[in-house]
């Protein structure tokens, strides 16, 4: 174990990604198998209830028109014509007599209704085993057969007596002792025997049984004797068959090489056993094909998801994989930092800050070596300079404060406030050293900007900010709205008389920042506009342009970021920031 745990420890992550989703899989994989398994012996059970219930059904059926022979026979035995015709049989005459009788006999049993729709004939003999036949598919009863039939019926005394199909007779026969009612001498006059089509009565009776499957089988059992099909019908072992002794149930069997699913039920008329023997594959057919379609499903499934598992891997690992490349080329002391060919746009997710903050970290890196070679080149000039100047920040400060003094003591109150103004705005340019800051720093430097400008335009600039305060903190590259403010005064304000009015405004959609500055000033074509944009054209003022701002954007966040501007000839222009949306930690 600890082994393994060592293994799985040092893997690389897309393995174990692999390896986690293959042991989910097996988990619910023997999951799916119990449950399936549960649901299977279910269907079982539910196969047998319904089975179970068509079988009792179709054997209560059966055993009425049973019963109706059963009465058939019992009226015929008790008919009292039918008794004086065989007391006087017993009784000897002359051949004539006797001839006579037994036509009688024979007319007299057609009278009372002996031929039956499942009847295939009635057979009565005398004392004397003279036969006496109606019906169509009468036979000459063999004396084996015969001598059976009374052996089984005269224990029951005249009761009615169940005989079971042999070899040369396929018909099940109702059997009765004929007794004399005479004085009650119950003397024995004959022997009644109604045989039964059991195939017409199962075909009309078991319908119901949808035994579809021609390898299909109805048997009835009496103790070991077939009762239905005919002996040489059937191949099936009967003595292996269960039930013996019980009232119902089922169970699985393999017989003759075949899967059976054999379901009993015991008679309550009779000691008769119902069996229905249905192939395991015909009953289970579609459950196999279900259980083979599920394996097909679940294997499809486990190649898409170990597919899908490849791919997620790949997709968290590759950019930690190309980073660790270009961290492995900065190691070797190269630290110019350039995209791979063909190479794929990262996400802002935490691979790709890491990429992105690489990026800049090298970049910065590199900017150091380069400056620290410039700076040994011109650190004497640079003293030079500074010793000829005698000028620092503090002297530059000092001196506007003495100007705004000298403003207040000759009462010239706009001057003292533009020369504030300007102290504020060049100390806050000045001593802000982070490239990036929150949006309210950025502002201060625009609000000192513009209380100078109003003072130089007075009512003819109409200032506004609509920013809310949850985005006052999110952070911004430094000195990136004032220039674009101070582009609005000297592209709008100066080229027209009436007020022009400049609007910041800031709001965030998607996790990206937006900020805009729009003025309604002539607007500018779009060849400018582009030119602009791409640094071609010099802009008015600090010198801050448009392309210095969108590249030092796009330096800090990605391609993904950057400036619109959007901007008419004689409708105003506008000039958007797109951002992402982030707070410093030290302001949220």
């Amino acid at each position: 174990m600890p082994n393994l745990k060592a293994l799985y420890t040092n893997l690389r992550i897309k393995h174990k990604l692999f390896v986690l989703i293959s042991v989910i899989m097996g988990v619910v994989a023997v999951i799916g198998v119990v449950v399936q398994q549960y649901a299977f012996e279910f269907y079982d059970e539910e196969v047998y209830q319904q089975s179970s219930k068509v079988l009792s059904l179709s054997s209560l059926s059966i055993e009425n028109e049973l019963k109706k022979m059963e009465k058939l026979s019992f009226m015929i035995m008790t008919d009292p014509t039918l008794q004086n015709y065989l007391r006087s049989i017993k009784s000897g005459g002359s051949d004539y007599d006797n001839y006579v009788v037994r036509t009688k006999i024979i007319e007299r049993m057609v009278n009372i209704g002996a031929l039956d729709k499942y009847v295939l004939s009635s057979q009565l003999y005398d004392v004397f085993d003279n036969e006496y036949a109606v019906g169509t598919s009468s036979i000459t009863m063999f004396k084996n057969r015969l001598d059976l039939i009374k052996a089984e019926t005269n224990p029951n005394q005249g009761g009615n007596t169940w005989i079971a199909p042999d070899s040369n007779d396929h018909a099940l026969v109702a059997a009765r002792e004929i007794r004399s009612f005479e004085q009650l001498k119950l003397d024995n006059l004959g022997t009644l025997a109604i045989r039964i089509d059991m195939r017409a009565l199962f075909n009309d009776f078991a319908k119901g049984m949808r035994m579809n499957s021609s390898d299909a089988q109805l048997i009835i059992l009496q103790d070991n004797n077939l009762i239905y099909p005919d002996q040489g019908a059937t191949d099936i072992p009967i003595t292996r068959l269960p039930g013996m002794g019980q009232n119902s149930g089922y169970e699985m069997m393999k017989m003759n090489g075949k899967q059976y699913f054999v379901t009993y039920i015991a008679s309550t008329y009779t000691d008769w056993t119902y069996y229905t023997l249905i192939p395991f594959d015909d009953i289970f057919e579609r459950i196999v094909k279900v259980k083979q379609t599920i394996i097909v499903i679940f294997a499809v499934l486990f190649l898409c998801i170990i597919l899908f598992s490849i791919r997620f891997a790949n997709g968290i690992t590759k950019p930690i994989e190309r980073l660790n490349a270009k961290m492995k080329k900065v190691q070797l002391g190269n630290f110019e930092y350039a995209d791979e060919p063909n190479e794929q746009a990262l996400a802002m997710d935490e691979a790709g800050q890491m990429h992105r903050n690489f990026r800049i970290m090298v970049e910065r890196i590199n900017e150091l070596i380069h400056e620290n070679y410039v700076k040994q080149l011109t650190i004497r000039d640079t003293e030079f300079k500074a010793l000829q100047a005698q000028i620092n920040p503090h002297f530059l400060y000092n001196t506007l404060e003495s100007i705004n003094w000298s403003a207040k003591l000759s009462n010239q109150t706009h001057i003292s406030l533009m020369v504030e103004a300007l102290g504020s705005l060049l100390r806050t340019s000045i001593n802000l050293k982070e490239p990036l800051i929150p949006i309210s720093k950025e502002l201060e430097i625009v609000s000192h900007y513009v209380t100078i400008q109003k003072f130089r335009f007075e009512e003819r600039l109409d200032f506004d900010i609509d920013i809310p305060e949850r985005l006052a903190h999110c952070t911004l590259p430094k000195l990136s709205l004032q220039p674009i403010v101070e582009n609005a005064v000297n592209y709008g304000l100066e080229q027209m008389i009436d007020t022009c009015s400049i609007r910041i405004r800031a709001y965030d959609e998607d996790d990206k920042l937006y900020i805009s500055v729009t003025d309604n000033g002539p607007g500018m074509e779009e060849q400018l506009v582009s030119k602009l944009l791409s640094g071609e054209v010099k802009t008015k003022g600090s010198g801050l342009g448009l392309k210095n701002i969108e590249d030092r954007i796009k330096l800090l966040y990605g391609d993904a970021y950057g400036i619109h501007v959007e901007s008419k000839v004689n409708g105003g222009t506008r000039v958007t920031l797109r951002l992402p949306y982030e707070m410093r930690e030290s302001d949220v």
